[in-house]
């Protein structure tokens, strides 16, 4: 088994000789103080926030345990305060909708030069799964400068491999006729939209698709079972989000976890109720510190995403860290009773191993009913599904007598490309109880 290139990449990175993790927490916790001390400078956020904070007495990371953590809420009252650039420096600035009524919206700041970091981590996390002989395709936003298609297409281009940035998904026979006609062996995509891609074109899965990575979005198991029992694809993971500048982890060939971008940030694992470390093994919430941005570095950001670093050794033969697969989000579940939450990733389970379903949308409406609204194959009986999709939802909920929870499933209105799992927005149970 090959060892994850992600591991020379750091050490050339960092400028660490040995193979030891003593040695990268020593460059990171130095990066840490730099980064400290430039955002006290330059960032009117951090300028309050930090103003008792001694960059030098951080000589541990239990130290660093004592910096306060920055939340979404804090970049939505006011982006600009987090800015360390002048204006005229900055590239790109990416928007990201929140859903409610208040209104704000997170507004991400880069430079040029914190770009380029994202292509050179691109590159290199590529060639975990792709060489010279592919062709990849990303079904992903890529028509903008600084997207993750233009990103990943440049990333390629170093490597010399043709990359196709298709964009998300809207029309499946264009996609697969864009396959077949270019080659394609590797596609990039949202988890959702490649699972539906593959159930309505599966013999171009089946006769050219050898590799998968999945990101933007948490990504059930028996999506990454299905592509891999039945097309035998390859499937791997990446990990990131638009605030860590998009990369964060990637997997190796073991397919057992991301190894993180550790020459660019610092990632820690918390209670999310008390803000404290877990144990190495424990799930708790990710927080990430970048060590090398201009324009707007974060310091102890909350992802609210679930996951925990492995207390094994990866398989690969890496001393890096492994994180294992993220769970979805903290906030992605809804209260059906007392002491009782529903996950998204437990419909999952529930409703996608059935191969007729094509996608579904779940919420709460304000009459305490779970609503599920199943879009399936043409010519596909509803009525079975629907059965189906009802027992597995009374066994999951048969131990919640109290829940009050009753439930309806219900037929997409309409089977066509719009009913597609939208863009790079995260799925999530819905709560209508919360915003009426």
């Amino acid at each position: 088994m090959k060892q994850t290139p992600i591991e020379q990449w750091i050490m050339q990175k960092t400028g660490i000789k040995e193979r030891d993790k003593k040695a990268l927490e020593a460059y990171q916790l130095g990066k840490i103080k730099e980064t400290i001390a430039y955002v006290k400078e330059n960032s009117i956020f951090y300028c309050k926030q930090l103003k008792n904070i001694r960059e030098e007495s951080i000589n541990s990371p239990e130290s660093f345990q004592n910096i306060p953590f920055t939340y979404p809420r804090d970049i939505k009252r006011n982006p600009p305060d987090f800015l360390c650039v002048p204006q005229r420096k900055v590239a790109r600035i990416v928007t990201l909708k929140t859903s409610g009524t208040s209104g704000e919206d997170k507004r991400l700041f880069f430079t040029e030069e914190d770009i380029e970091l994202t292509i050179d981590f691109f590159r290199h996390g590529m060639s975990c799964l792709v060489d010279k002989s592919d062709k990849v395709l990303v079904l992903m936003p890529g028509s903008t400068y600084g997207s993750i298609g233009d990103l990943l297409k440049k990333a390629l281009a170093l490597s010399d491999i043709e990359c196709i940035v298709h964009g998300v998904l809207t029309d499946p026979d264009e996609a697969a006729k864009l396959i077949e006609e270019k080659g394609i062996t590797c596609i990039v995509g949202i988890p959702l939209q490649v699972l539906y891609l593959s159930r309505v074109k599966s013999n171009v899965f089946k006769n050219s698709i050898k590799k998968v990575l999945l990101s933007t979005d948490y990504v059930p198991d028996v999506l990454t079972n299905e592509l891999e029992r039945r097309f035998g694809c390859r499937v791997f993971n990446h990990y990131g989000m638009t605030e860590m500048g998009y990369g964060g982890g990637v997997e190796c060939e073991a397919l057992n976890g991301y190894h993180m971008r550790e020459g660019d940030m610092y990632f820690e694992i918390i209670d999310p109720d008390t803000g404290k470390a877990v144990e190495c093994g424990q799930y708790g919430e990710v927080v990430f510190t970048t060590l090398t941005r201009q324009a707007m570095p974060l310091i102890r950001y909350r992802t609210g995403d679930i996951a925990s670093f492995s207390s094994n050794p990866c398989a690969c033969g890496t001393f890096l860290n492994t994180m294992k697969k993220v769970l979805g989000r903290i906030e992605n579940r809804v209260r059906i009773g007392e002491e009782r939450f529903l996950y998204l990733r437990e419909l999952d389970e529930i409703i996608l191993p059935l191969e007729e379903v094509l996608d579904y949308r779940a919420y709460l409406d304000d009459k305490e009913r779970l609503v599920l609204e199943v879009t399936v194959k043409d010519g596909i009986d509803f009525t079975e599904i629907k059965e189906e999709v009802m027992r597995s939802i009374r066994n999951l909920l048969s131990n919640q007598s109290k829940c009050g929870l009753s439930v309806e499933i219900v037929k997409a209105a309409v089977n066509e490309p719009a009913s597609i799992t939208d863009s790079m927005v995260k799925r999530k149970i819905i709560d209508y109880r919360k915003e009426r």
